[in-house]
């Protein structure tokens, strides 16, 4: 500030127009008589505008998608804001000091059109502070509660585990496996230990090795948390080694399953290949960390490091689907050069529709470039079908899946508490992580039903406000679709809850029978019985007429039922076979067979007894462990 006069009264320069060159023109009678005018009186002050807190203006969208340049703005609470070139140069003049006068000048100069200090007024208050990039005039804090995205298939409750600083350290000591040179050798290493491990050691007995001891079973869980995190160093170091500033690495709940995450909102300001090399960062270091679990199993000759190994694949896999936002979907929309292709599904429908909405979509597609357009169509035309028919087939089959659910749930919790009560501490913690397994989705599904169902009653009350015949009409519709699928969830027309199987993985479900339960329909194959189970099963009515009981002389193996992958939440990967009890050739107690009737009768054999069934060798599936990662944060639109 400026100060004016030298008299015990100072004058401060609040911006407004001064007596004297460059102010308000006087002469020399007005300055002889002392008749000056006075500051303020009949001047309008004009307004300064400010930025918000915390805003940072990356530049250019480098590698964008669309015809126009986009360009981007971070806010001080993460969101980042995509800005027309007009909209950047007045954000980029604001410096909390000059009116919108001097703006206007400033951004007419770079923009090449004459704007007024109206113009510049309007685009303020109507763009800028909508979008929480400028502080709405006469508020005196720098805050501002901007709408944020809320994006359902976004990260919720997430903390942080490791804060920026911390992240900034960890980045820049492994930026260095970033370098080309590294990264052939790395991959190179990745393929030699591939066809190893699958080609002559063999992947599966590793895993099966594992099932049997609830110990080991601990250890390659913590392995698999320990791949998790590194995949997150991964996404930090790229994004350093590009030139861009990590955030903070946190953890949260994405769809169902717990999640973590890094913030790397920053690499906006880097070009194409900086951005797919930090999507990309996530995977390539769950191959380093899967080299490092190889060279400890040659240093040790353990083989838990091989099982470790093999469901790390299953977590790359799975972190290369575009289907929801993990790496492969920001890998999609850096290629497609859109930072947000959830965002587009709208417009893209929008655009086969008639009528002025149309016309408006259609405007906002045409606004993509070709190539960027043909890839966010097919993904469009490809992703809305498969999540409509997800999302009904999970309605048709609710209530099955809550019984199943339920009745899983409630086993494994008594079978935990078993365990502990018996002093298995290892078993009992296995079981512990089962159970958490099993709550994860229970709480997951509540609540995005809850939300799915919210944001379409909001959408449904906005789009028929003064409609009040289509309002009618579409809660009609509602209803009628409600008591349809109401009516076939207690007519039985629906599929009935899954039978009660062994568990898949024991270890992870302790206390949990492992008999074969009895079959409940006559297609299903009965079990042989020995003569001795055969007299303790037979009733005391007798045999209905025409129905005897033949004994087979001959020396027979009664076949076992294979155990059958379990769909219930929580089921370990892989299976495990069931051992005859008491060597009587069943695969379950005496007391677990099927009630045998007099119109039904046993099918005995005086044979030796059967062996048990060979161990299957199906390649198990991984546990699921969702990391949301990456390329933008989770803050991002």
């Amino acid at each position: 500030m400026t100060a004016l006069g030298d008299g015990p009264t100072l004058l401060y320069d609040t911006g407004s127009p001064v007596p004297g060159p460059g102010g308000i023109p006087v002469t020399y009678e007005q300055f002889a008589t002392g008749s000056l005018p006075v500051v303020g009186v009949g001047v309008e002050a004009l307004p300064v505008p400010r930025l918000s807190s915390g805003l940072k203006l990356h530049g250019e969208y480098q590698g964008s998608g669309f015809t126009e340049p986009k360009y981007i703005a971070r806010r001080g609470d993460g969101q980042v804001v995509q800005l027309s070139r007009l909209l950047y140069l007045v954000a980029s003049a604001i410096d909390g000091v000059n009116d919108i006068e001097t703006i206007s000048h400033r951004v007419s100069a770079r923009y090449g059109r004459e704007l007024s200090a109206d113009n510049v007024r309007f685009l303020v208050e109507e763009k800028l502070d909508p979008l929480g990039v400028t502080v709405p005039e006469g508020k005196e804090e720098d805050e501002v509660s901007a709408p944020r995205s809320d994006l359902l298939l976004a990260l919720k409750g997430h903390r942080i585990i490791f804060n920026e600083r911390r992240a900034g350290r960890i980045a820049r000591s492994l930026a260095w496996l970033h370098r080309p040179t590294v990264v052939v050798l790395m991959l190179a290493a990745a393929v030699a230990m591939d066809v190893w491990l699958f080609g002559f050691f063999g992947a599966v007995e590793p895993v099966l090795q594992v099932l049997d001891q609830p110990l080991l079973m601990l250890v390659v869980f913590a392995l698999t948390v320990a791949s998790l995190v590194f995949h997150e160093f991964g996404h930090a170091s790229a994004c350093r080694y590009g030139g861009a500033r990590p955030g903070c690495i946190g953890c949260g709940l994405f769809l169902i399953w717990p999640s973590m995450y890094t913030d790397v909102t920053d690499i906006y300001r880097i070009g194409r290949a900086g951005r797919l090399r930090t999507d990309l960062g996530g995977v390539y270091f769950n191959v380093v960390f899967m080299l490092g679990m190889a060279g400890a199993y040659f240093a040790t000759g353990q083989q838990f490091f091989l099982a470790a190994v093999y469901l790390g694949h299953f977590e790359i896999l799975e972190q290369l689907m575009p289907a929801v936002r993990l790496d492969g979907y920001y890998i999609l929309g850096d290629l497609a050069g859109v930072p947000d292709l959830y965002g587009k599904i709208k417009p893209i429908l929008l655009s086969t529709v008639p009528g002025r909405r149309g016309k408006a979509a259609r405007a906002e597609v045409v606004g993509l470039k070709k190539s960027s357009r043909t890839i966010i169509t097919t993904w469009v035309l490809t992703m809305v079908p498969l999540l409509i028919g997800e999302l009904g087939y999970a309605l048709w089959n609710l209530p099955r899946i809550v019984a199943t659910m339920v009745r899983s749930l409630t086993d494994q919790v008594v079978g935990t508490g078993d365990a502990f009560a018996g002093g298995q501490v290892a078993a009992a913690l296995m079981g512990v992580i089962g159970c958490f397994m099993l709550l994860c989705p229970m709480v997951g599904v509540i609540y995005l039903s809850l939300k799915l169902g919210g944001r379409v009653f909001r959408a449904a009350k906005r789009s028929t406000a003064d409609k009040p015949t289509l309002r009618v009409g579409l809660c009609a519709l509602a209803l009628l679709g409600l008591g349809t699928l109401s009516y076939a969830w207690v007519s039985g027309v629906t599929p009935e809850p899954l039978p009660k199987r062994p568990p898949i993985a024991p270890i992870l479900q302790p206390g949990v029978s492992t008999a074969e339960p009895p079959a409940r329909h006559a297609g299903v194959p009965r079990p042989h019985t020995s003569p001795s189970d055969t007299s303790a099963a037979q009733p005391s009515g007798a045999a209905s007429p025409g129905s005897t009981a033949t004994t087979t002389p001959s020396v027979s193996a009664s076949p076992s039922p294979d155990a059958s992958a379990s769909t219930s939440p929580g089921a370990s990967p892989s299976k495990k076979p069931t051992t005859p009890a008491g060597g009587t050739g069943t695969t379950g107690s005496a007391s677990a067979g099927p009630p045998v009737g007099p119109s039904d009768p046993p099918d005995t054999s005086p044979s030796a007894p059967s062996s048990p069934p060979a161990p299957t060798t199906d390649p198990p599936t991984p546990t699921e462990s969702v990391s949301a990662t990456g390329a933008p944060s989770p803050a991002t639109p």
